[in-house]
């Protein structure tokens, strides 16, 4: 066994948390950065002959991780920091996430709930849409490579077989035979043609399956008849395989697992708009999570009205439900500080220099003033809770990182709220204000120049 480095690069090792065929992954700490890292480390010493072809590619796939990390930049895709590659060793830096694989939760015996299930694949969805929006195909998405916390967070690893779809090349087009994981590969990838993000979206549903049923949707005793099953076969339906499991969960399994690609999910977010759909349905009969209630009351919210069933679990999600007793500041005036919130329960006083603007009820929207005002970013208003209330929190650093339907929706009902405010407050001015000028009627003044022509 290699004995543990002390250092490596500027970086102190700490321990091992993980070892494979090829690369051993240490808990590392840098003197400059206060939090711990992961360092996956790979030593090119005593190599024989005939693994320098295995090391080329090696340092093909570490070069492609790096170039991955510049582009992706999401709360589910594990960031990466820094590679180094030098001739006698190449390792890579990135977020250290105390987690586990799913493929922990893919035996029988430690089936996750269904609800939970649903929940942890609705995140890899959305992932694995910001890195197709961003030009990158993961190509061997498994359980292994997709970890979670105790608080079900989620983060999909290991992108060094990802392909640069706006890299135009025939050697980054296809599949490279010699890459992946069988069986969780689409018919097209197993056929070496040209990939697109479906592929993905294939391989998490397999994913998807294995977590609910505790086994694969093709098995086979050897490699050509699984490769035979996968072109060719249709998967089982995944409810008579766990009972736990609603029946509308077949038609999202077979849609994922389609071979035919018109007829798969087009894109992350649609998968992820009907697993929700699902998801809710769970949690609703079973009354598992405390998320249940939340959602069905932002779903009821005026505001809500125009998002889709995915981006409202998007949007609670991304945000914080609060609770605050009565007489609390909320929003203080002046202050730069430009979250925003939804009032759920409950009732709040908006104020300008000490001065009411009156009293507010569940659905009113507060602190959207600096989120809008992108030069000064100051809160126009005070907001007071009168009484104990509910509100969602949303912070603007987290919704730069939804998804770009679920941002435009944000900013268009905080746009249309804001122009609806002023031409209420302008009404109020009015109702003080001196009589108008009387001008003429535009026709009136036509027909008074066409006179004067005459």
């Amino acid at each position: 066994m290699a004995v543990q480095p002390e250092r490596v690069g500027k970086y102190r090792i700490i321990r091992e948390i993980g070892r494979g065929a090829t690369a051993t992954v240490y808990l590392a700490e840098n003197p400059f950065y206060p939090e711990p890292v992961a360092l996956k480390y790979i030593s090119f010493k005593d190599k024989a002959k005939d693994e320098a072809k295995w090391n080329r590619r090696l340092l093909k796939l570490l070069r492609a991780e790096q170039a991955v990390a510049e582009r992706l930049n999401h709360p589910n895709i594990i960031r990466i920091f820094e590679t180094v590659i030098e001739a006698e060793e190449a390792y890579v830096v990135m977020e250290y996430f105390a987690g586990e694989s799913l493929e922990a939760y893919t035996s029988f015996d430690k089936l996750l709930p269904v609800h939970r299930v649903v929940s942890l694949v609705f995140k890899c969805c959305l992932a694995l849409d910001h890195a197709f929006k961003n030009g990158i195909i993961h190509r061997d998405i498994k359980p292994a490579n997709i970890m979670i916390d105790d608080q079900d967070n989620v983060k999909i690893t290991d992108f060094g077989l990802a392909m640069n779809i706006r890299k135009q090349s025939d050697e980054d087009s296809t599949f490279i035979m010699g890459v992946g994981s069988p069986a969780y590969m689409s018919p097209e990838q197993i056929k070496a043609y040209p990939l697109n993000q479906k592929t993905d979206l294939y391989s998490l549903g397999v994913v998807l399956f294995h977590l609910l049923t505790g086994r694969l949707p093709f098995r086979a005793k050897n490699p050509a008849q699984l490769i035979y099953k996968i072109i060719n076969a249709d998967p089982p339906a995944v409810s008579q395989l766990n009972p736990a499991i609603p029946e509308q969960m077949d038609a999202i399994i077979r849609k994922a697992l389609e071979k035919d690609l018109y007829s798969r999910y087009k894109n992350g977010t649609e998968f992820a708009k009907d697993l929700s759909a699902v998801r809710y349905k769970i949690v609703g009969e079973h009354d598992q999570e405390a998320d249940n209630s939340h959602y069905g009351q932002l779903r009821r919210l005026p505001f809500f009205t125009e998002f889709d069933d995915v981006e409202v679990w998007e949007a609670l999600r991304i945000s914080q439900w609060r609770r605050v007793d009565a007489m609390n500041a909320l929003i203080r005036e002046g202050s730069s500080d430009a979250r925003f919130a939804i009032l759920i329960e409950g009732q709040v006083e908006f104020s300008i220099g000490g001065r009411s603007l009156g009293q507010f009820g569940p659905g009113e929207v507060f602190g959207e003033g600096a989120f809008l005002d992108e030069r000064d970013k100051r809160q126009p208003l005070t907001v007071v809770s009168i009484t104990p209330v509910s509100y969602l929190e949303i912070n603007p650093s987290a919704l730069a990182l939804s998804s770009e339907e679920c941002l435009e929706h944000f900013r268009t009902r905080l746009t249309g709220i804001a122009v609806q405010r002023l031409t209420a407050a302008q009404r109020e001015l009015s109702a003080h204000g001196a009589p108008a000028v009387a001008a003429l009627d535009a026709t009136q003044v036509g027909f008074e120049l066409q006179l004067t022509n005459d």
